[in-house]
C-alpha cells in the first residue's frame, strides 16, 4: 500500500478506515458496511486505492477511546501488538 491509500480494517470490534502515512485521517465506525462507504468516499477523494481487509465482525466493541497508529517502520498500517487473531496480546 502506497501513501494516501486506504484501508477499511476490524480492530477489536470497531471498523477502521486508516489512511497510510497519515494516522491522523483515521477514523472508526460501527458497521463494516458504514466503513466501506465512508472508506470509498475519501479514496474517492484522496484520488487513492481503498482496500477492505476481510474479517469477521463481533459485535462488541472493546477500547472506544484507543488511538490507531500506523508503523511505520514497518510500512504496514498492522499494529504489531495485535495478531489479527481475534486473541489478545498478553502485555
Amino acid at each position: 500500500m502506497a501513501d494516501g491509500d486506504v484501508e477499511t480494517v476490524s480492530k477489536r470490534g470497531q471498523w477502521v478506515n486508516r489512511v497510510i502515512g497519515e494516522p491522523e485521517r483515521s477514523q472508526s465506525y460501527r458497521t463494516k458496511q458504514e466503513a466501506i462507504d465512508a472508506g470509498r468516499e475519501l479514496a474517492a477523494t484522496l484520488g487513492t486505492r481503498h482496500v477492505v481487509l476481510e474479517s469477521d465482525e463481533t459485535g462488541v466493541i472493546t477500547d472506544e477511546d484507543e488511538v490507531l497508529e500506523v508503523d511505520r517502520d514497518a510500512d504496514s498500517p498492522v499494529d504489531p501488538a495485535d495478531p489479527g487473531d481475534g486473541t489478545v496480546p498478553e502485555r
